[in-house]
């Protein structure tokens, strides 16, 4: 079997749908000795709109993590997005096309921009992809003091808040973009290139794969995913914000969902579906400490724990691997 084959064998990832079930069962335990709810409706519609925002990254950054590379500049995209979908719309139904189609024209833009940085330039991903987020970020504090735009109505109550029973459209909306990369990373070529490139990008090269029209696409996509975010975001807000990928820390919150995942940082192996899980965890942390009205403090100091159980819990998994290979 060849390299490129061994590369796009999927791999499953059972760990952390275990610790998602016993998250939820330990919070929903804690919370009910504690006299509340954390099943209800409410809290179950604010944790998939959690999730849905950060879903959304998460699933980005998990194809540009799979290829080897990375993307610090979300956030800053994020918050550029809100701005661009609101100011475009100025609260007119009639925009609400011509505004997502160009909120996506300038995400693509971002994207291509990282892509050519990391594979034609060679700039390292961690640099060139804080550097592009650097300048987004002047541009956004030099040029706006706070919310701007107005987002459609229209979007507002279909994305921002209609649902489906408990289920928000917007989570839906995740669900679908995680079932496209899936598909995409199973089942086409894309995918299993993807894949060989983040595990060895010579091997991947010599055996035909254009390693570098990959991984450039990938940043594409993962800069796509953000502006969807952002667009989810702005519907939810009403307007553009300019420091809401910043400070909802989506860069560093989508990396520790890819990571929780099973996603390798360096590449090569993971996937979507352990990513919506670890999403999935993380918002259930979140669900279940503002039921407790938990400081937010400790929550991070909670989310780090758990990030580090993680990567600390794969490692071993791979050493153990090591040993037994032949």
């Amino acid at each position: 079997m060849s390299a490129l084959s061994l590369a796009a064998v999927p791999r499953r990832v059972p760990g952390v749908f275990l610790a998602l079930a016993l998250t939820l069962a330990v919070g929903w335990l804690v919370v009910a000795v504690n006299g509340g709810q954390l099943f209800n409706q409410a809290t179950t519609v604010s944790l998939l709109h959690v999730a849905a925002g950060l879903g959304l990254v998460a699933v980005g950054q998990t194809l540009v993590v799979l290829g080897g590379s990375l993307d610090l500049s979300v956030a800053y995209v994020i918050s550029l997005s809100t701005l661009v979908a609101a100011e475009t719309m100025n609260g007119s139904d009639g925009a609400v096309l011509p505004a997502v189609g160009l909120t996506l024209a300038v995400c693509a833009g971002v994207g291509l921009l990282n892509g050519v940085l990391v594979t034609r330039l060679r700039v390292n991903a961690f640099i060139a992809t804080l550097g592009v987020g650097l300048l987004l970020k002047g541009y956004l504090d030099s040029g706006y003091d706070g919310p701007a735009g107005s987002t459609a109505p229209a979007l507002v109550q279909t994305l921002g808040y209609q649902r489906i029973g408990p289920v928000p459209l917007s989570f839906l909306l995740l669900v679908a973009v995680a079932g496209a990369a899936w598909f995409a990373l199973a089942r086409t070529r894309f995918g299993h290139h993807l894949v060989a490139v983040g595990g060895d990008p010579e091997v991947a090269r010599l055996s035909g794969v254009r390693t570098t029209r990959v991984l450039l696409t990938a940043h594409v996509l993962c800069s796509l995913c953000a502006g969807l975010a952002g667009i989810y975001l702005a519907s939810r807000l009403g307007s553009g914000a300019p420091r809401v990928g910043t400070e909802g820390l989506y860069d560093l919150e989508s990396i520790a969902a890819v990571v929780i995942g099973g996603t390798a940082l360096a590449g090569g192996r993971g996937g979507v579906l352990g990513t919506v899980a670890g999403v999935l965890l993380l918002a259930s942390i979140d669900a279940t400490f503002n039921q407790l009205e938990v400081d937010a403090f400790f929550k991070q100091v909670v989310r780090g724990v758990v990030i580090i159980a993680a990567v600390a819990v794969y490692a071993r998994r791979n050493l153990r691997k090591a040993a037994w290979r032949p």
